[in-house]
């Protein structure tokens, strides 16, 4: 399994991952590819859409098929969101899962940090290693890039809790006896 940055759209300094990182699994396929992916990339751009819309199929994403008009601004408003970062794996050339990330910052902290909006792994590869593959590859560049933190929100009845806090998230509390912190919403439309 390698990790590979798509850097002004060329593979460059190809990494060993599974040296590099405890977190890979020892039962990955070794054929598995870890890249950042670059959506102006046809390629890059179906292979995303693919994984987008398994993720979107399956029960604990939106349970049916990524809407026509969805798949159709995603990708543009993706490029055009100046924080946007993306990770695909991929088992051969086949895509098999995704991180989409943006980068936010922490007022208190005065320092960026990584938010993991979503990360979907196809049924069949779970288990093998690849999410936490994935989420090293966001920690190894946020890291690398003066981050203070990675946040991600999750399901509280979702298997792959376990997956992330082995890889040592944990629900956010900040301020002693305070509580832990919860994700709200309030949609707009």
């Amino acid at each position: 399994m390698f990790v590979s940055e798509a850097g002004n759209g060329l593979e460059t300094a190809l990494l060993t991952l599974r040296y590099l990182c405890p977190l890979t699994a020892p039962n990955m396929p070794n054929d598995v590819l870890i890249r950042r992916a670059d959506l102006t990339s046809p390629a890059d751009a179906a292979a995303y859409l693919a994984v987008l819309d398994m993720y979107s199929r399956d029960p604990l994403g939106d349970g049916k098929p990524l809407d026509d008009e969805v798949r159709e601004r995603i990708v543009p408003a993706l490029i055009e969101h100046p924080t946007t970062l993306i990770w695909l794996a991929f088992d051969g050339d086949r895509p098999i899962g995704f991180i989409t990330a943006f980068r936010g910052f922490s007022s208190f902290k005065a320092r960026p940090l990584v938010n993991i909006h979503d990360i979907a792994v196809a049924s069949e590869m779970r288990g093998k290693g690849i999410g936490k593959a994935l989420l090293a590859a966001a920690e190894e560049y946020a890291r690398e890039t003066g981050c203070c933190r990675l946040t991600l929100e999750v399901l509280e009845r979702n298997p792959a809790r376990a997956v992330y806090e082995a890889a040592g998230y944990r629900q956010a509390a900040y301020a002693p006896g305070a509580g832990g912190a919860l994700f709200y919403v309030r949609p707009l439309d």
